[in-house]
């Protein structure tokens, strides 16, 4: 049908839809009060349920949109004649302009009522032009960066057609062996609200119909970062204190910055897989948080039900879901296959369906798709905006900023800029490929700046390169474990000769672009391959090495951070990923990152995390006593603690005090000082404890940073506000508390900090 006459069927069903319309009888009702709420309720009255199912009904990108049906291929066919019906309300996969506009006029032009698609696309951290990775990025602790970062990857994306990405992950993670920690902001729920807010922020603008921008997506509600085991897809099992105090304020907060959408997870949690968890999407998320934008399941999440034992069958799977708050089916087949069936069997409540019909339409008037379906389609907005030199500079502003300084003993960094012998090893020195990261599909292979190539920059430096060893035999996004060379040592002397005539041994080693991410979850979180050996091989010619790694989670490498000088943290920057390594190491850009994640010391530790709570035998009382809590084997302290990292300058916390301000709120003050020789930035955090509480606290909670740059010598009063938010927590029913007591306060660099002072509320 043409436009034209879906806008006349509109004009006439507007009379009385007023009186006659649902009033949206399921839990947590959507949109009463969109702006586009007349127009939405004007569809749904000339809709037929078929045509409400549809739209919560999501197809993969099925053949070569521009040329033909290929003959024979039922599934293909199958989804052609579902646009048709306008039984699709969304498709992803589908990118570039001329293929989102081929798969639109399908559905506006030849379906009867011509309701227009909204497109998908997972766009994590960039889209041809690349971020660093998001667990990268959140090490910078700037959320304008981050935001800027997101606004970048809006627009690329939005040029090629897309107007939806499945971002941002907002899982807390306290398990480096679960692969997908590369894609979220780490183990802290403060700063894992902050971030996901300026990345939700990023995404949308300020106006959803802006065709640079898209809609974003919250996932993965809930729990999907707690799998055990490190191991993805896996069960997730935890109480209700971590459920309202670690793992939800981060999706609260995307739901108060005004998230268009949230994504169900794979996990099941409490026994019940989210997907078809009333609880999580109908009692908290639609109901208490009165979220208004709509859920979509993840890949095929809903008919996984069934091996979970949970769902007996895929017809009783989309009942459960739909019943759940699940309002969109990505890739099941089954609310399309089922839903209609169930409504009239009176399994389901059609009130739900045309509850999540009104959603999805909602957020699809918002991007402007029903003013104009093909709003996101220009071939020339799409050759101008993608790769454009402006998103290159913020994308090396963004890898900058995420580097982190973990260890520089005797000031070997930054290096000097002339007149030294330089050995640089490590394949990943010279690969385009790994520096990537992995969540990267629409961006082009071997297209990252080598470090090589940042530290050409710099040519008043005697460079020599070997390869030392070969850590994968290929790279494939879907087969890892054939990759992995585990005892070619044939580089090795090659390697010991260049390093031996240095000054500075330079090593760049870590993890493939593609051994994190979804599905990528390790067991042995060291240097994969035969890495560590190479190191250990050099350092016996030359310690004085330069540690580069480049990776997707922390690492634990005890050896390294007992023997080398000089580590830095630089994980899978993205496109501009050498330029900003190198301009970090000879000192252009003095560090400023701090860790995201606890690194442990062993695997054997895991979980670790800093906001842990004591035990009843938390400290040694006597030497040498056995029964309290620690390993026999190891030390209880991490590697390198959450927030820790370090600058070319050096920076002295005192003066602290706190201070009723006589309306129940307190202010932290102290003075912060550079004491160093050169101008740096300094993330100063606030700590708090509540040191008796009726559900037991952790031993400490980051409630404020920020960031100071300082001169040399100069100094600073920098001052927090503590008020109810910062000083309560939510009790095991889920309702927020605030208690009288004894208050902590802790100042400083990173989570370790001593520096603390008591306060009384």
């Amino acid at each position: 049908m043409k436009r034209a006459a879906l806008l006349g069927i509109l004009f006439l069903a507007v009379s009385f839809v007023a009186c006659n319309s649902e009033s949206g009888s399921a839990t947590g009702a959507s949109n009463s009060d969109s702006p586009y709420a007349a127009q939405v309720d004007s569809l749904l009255s000339i809709m037929t349920l078929e045509e409400k199912i549809g739209q919560m009904n999501q197809y993969n990108g099925f053949w070569n949109v521009t040329g033909p049906v290929p003959a024979g291929d039922e599934a293909a066919n199958k989804k052609y004649e579902h646009l048709r019906k306008g039984w699709v309300g969304s498709m992803l996969n589908v990118r570039g302009v001329e293929n989102v506009k081929a798969v639109q006029k399908i559905a506006v032009e030849e379906s009867r009522l011509g309701i227009p698609l909204i497109i998908g696309f997972d766009a994590i951290h960039g889209y041809k032009t690349l971020s660093p990775i998001p667990l990268a990025e959140s090490a910078s602790w700037d959320m304008e960066a981050i935001r800027r970062s997101a606004e970048v990857s809006a627009a690329e994306t939005a040029a090629s057609g897309i107007n939806w990405t499945f971002a941002p992950m907002v899982d807390i993670g306290r398990d480096p062996r679960w692969g997908r920690v590369m894609e979220g902001a780490g183990e802290d729920p403060y700063l894992g609200s902050l971030i996901a807010v300026a990345r939700v922020k990023g995404f949308q603008g300020d106006d959803l119909s802006d065709p640079f921008t898209i809609a974003a997506c919250t996932k993965h509600f809930a729990g999907y970062g707690f799998a055990e085991g490190g191991k993805d897809y896996n069960t997730a099992d935890f109480g209700t204190s971590t459920l309202y105090n670690i793992v939800l304020p981060p999706f609260k907060a995307t739901v108060d910055a005004d998230v268009k959408t949230f994504m169900n997870s794979f996990n099941v949690l409490n026994g019940i897989p989210a997907t078809g968890d009333r609880f999580l999407q109908r009692e908290i998320l639609k109901g208490r948080w009165d979220f208004q934008g709509f859920v979509v399941s993840d890949w095929g999440s809903i008919g996984e039900m069934v091996p979970h034992g949970y769902a007996e069958d895929g017809k009783h799977a989309a009942e459960l879901a739909a019943n759940a708050g699940s309002d969109m089916d990505m890739e099941s087949y089954l609310y399309v296959e089922h839903l209609a069936e169930l409504v009239r069997n009176g399994r389901v409540d059609e009130a739900y369906i045309t509850d999540a019909a009104r959603r999805i339409l909602t957020v699809k008037y918002e991007l402007g798709l029903f003013e104009d379906p093909y709003r996101y389609c220009d071939e020339t907005r799409e050759q101008e905006t993608i790769g454009k030199a402006e998103h290159q500079e913020a994308v090396l502003d963004m890898a900058k900023k995420s580097i982190v300084l973990l260890k520089n003993e005797n000031n070997l960094l930054p290096l000097k800029k002339s007149g030294q012998r330089i050995a640089v090893i490590g394949q990943f020195a010279n690969d385009k490929n790994s520096p990537l990261g992995s969540w990267r599909i629409a961006a082009d292979d071997n297209t990252a700046v080598t470090l090589l190539e940042g530290l050409a920059a710099y040519p008043d430096n005697s460079i020599t390169y070997a390869e030392g060893a070969t850590v994968t035999v290929g790279e494939n996004s879907f087969v890892m474990e054939t990759a992995i060379n585990e005892d070619d040592k044939s580089g090795f002397a090659e390697a010991r000769r260049v390093a031996r005539a240095a000054d500075v041994v330079i090593m760049n080693l870590g993890e493939v672009g593609w051994q994190s991410g979804e599905g990528r979850s390790r067991v042995n979180i060291d240097l994969p391959g035969v890495q560590q050996e190479l190191l250990e091989a050099v350092y016996e010619v030359n310690p004085n090495i330069v540690l580069v790694l480049q990776n997707g989670r922390p690492l634990a490498l005890p050896w390294a951070d007992e023997n080398i000088p000089a580590i830095v943290e630089a994980w899978q920057l993205g496109t501009q990923s050498g330029n900003a390594i190198a301009q970090v190491l000879y000192g252009d850009y003095n560090p400023s990152g701090k860790m995201p994640m606890t690194t442990p010391r062993d695997k054997g530790q895991i979980p670790i995390y800093y906001n842990h709570k004591n035990t009843g035998r938390p400290v040694i009382p006597a030497p040498n006593l056995v029964f309290w809590s620690h390993y026999m084997d190891e030390s209880n302290a991490p590697l390198y603690p959450f927030g820790h990292g370090l600058s070319y300058t050096t920076f002295q916390y005192e003066g602290l005090a706190v201070n009723p301000n006589g309306d129940g709120t307190f202010k932290v003050s102290f003075t912060l000082t550079n004491t160093g020789a050169i101008k740096g930035k300094e993330v100063a955090q606030l700590y708090i404890q509540d040191v008796a509480a009726s559900v037991t606290r952790p031993v400490r909670e980051l409630k404020g940073f920020e960031m100071v740059e300082l001169a040399p010598g100069a100094s600073q009063e920098i001052s927090f506000t503590l008020t109810d938010t910062e000083l309560g927590f939510y009790d095991n029913d889920g309702e927020f508390v605030v208690e009288d007591g004894m208050y902590r306060v802790f100042i400083g660099g990173s989570s370790a900090t001593e520096y603390s002072v008591d306060f009384t509320r």
